[in-house]
């Protein structure tokens, strides 16, 4: 029997798919709406406070902070005073803020992801009621200013654009699709575009090759893991972020290191030890800017929060 095994592979590229990973690493042909290649985001912001002196310390070094994903052990551990202290003070800096809701897998009651093969099942949230609490905990940020979420899953993020394109929520709130919605190809990227993803987070150890298929198939922002925790691999791509934002652009380079997200985010810590940890992040920060300028000094970041176009800041 002749097989043609390469059949089906000559076919993707009609849908706008590379046929392999991008071994050439082209140079991105898109960018940010201001002309930036890149863009600094720092993860878990946990606080007030702690976005208080995440400001603090971008303006002393200089470095400008264009993101935060906020509230990484859910937003329901703020009270509402916080929430709105938390959106003047973003909304005042001007940085978009993406706010992490609850509940979600090994934050609710399953603990299935949490066992050695439960590994592979993915971060999805589990039954209707949780999808519930989940859109509650959306209303309340809404109203509390914030205009940007992170997305668990493919099946919450196609409730939230049929939200949003109906008008139920505004239209220039963004959805930021998590990495533990485990996406690392071409298609899962186009999947996620598609369905209205206006950014989304590829797993955390895919090679340049790899990112460079990705950004071939899609135009929206990629966020990619310079640091990360050591419970997820702890790996270092400093030498690598000029390379990334070459290829990647537009894409937000993504800052979250520290011994494990649960040890890390546990929002009954100290504060003093979260503001010390975003201060510490935002030091990483202004290292890989240093360095992109010294590797690849073409490459330019989108200008100060203030400046930069598209930022879903708070309201």
């Amino acid at each position: 029997m002749d097989l043609d095994v390469e059949r089906l592979i000559r076919h993707i590229t009609s849908y706008g798919l590379p046929e392999r990973d991008r071994y050439d690493l082209p140079s991105s042909t898109y960018s940010f709406q201001d002309g930036g290649h890149y863009r600094i985001e720092i993860a878990g912001v946990e606080r007030a406070s702690s976005l208080e002196a995440l400001v603090i310390e971008s303006e002393k070094r200089k470095i400008p902070v264009h993101r935060v994903i906020g509230t990484v052990g859910g937003a329901t551990h703020l009270d509402w005073v916080e929430l709105r202290e938390f959106a003047s003070t973003a909304k005042n800096a001007g940085i978009e803020v993406i706010m992490t809701l609850g509940p979600r897998r090994a934050w609710d009651c399953g603990r299935q992801m949490a066992t050695t093969e439960g590994l592979v099942s993915g971060m999805r949230l589990r039954g209707a009621d949780n999808l519930r609490h989940f859109l509650n905990d959306v209303e309340r940020c809404l109203e509390a200013g914030f205009r940007g979420f992170l997305v668990p899953d493919e099946g919450t993020l196609w409730v939230l654009q049929q939200l949003r394109r109906d008008g139920h929520i505004p239209k220039e709130t963004v959805f930021k699709v998590s990495v533990f919605a485990g996406h690392g190809s071409p298609a899962g990227a186009r999947l996620l575009e598609s369905m209205g993803a206006n950014s989304f987070n590829p797993l955390a150890d895919l090679t340049l090759p790899m990112l460079a298929s990705i950004r071939t198939a899609v135009k929206i922002p990629l966020d990619i893991y310079v640091m990360i925790v050591n419970e997820m691999g702890g790996f270092n791509r400093m030498y690598e972020a000029a390379e990334i934002a070459r290829i990647c652009s537009p894409c937000y380079l993504k800052f979250e290191p520290g011994e494990s997200e649960e040890f890390i985010y546990q929002p009954w810590k100290d504060t003093k030890e979260h503001d010390r940890l975003v201060r510490e992040k935002v030091r990483f920060a202004s290292i890989a800017v240093e360095l992109i300028s010294q590797l690849n000094p073409e490459l330019k970041a989108s200008p100060w929060p203030k400046d930069a176009v598209g930022l879903a800041a708070p309201v």
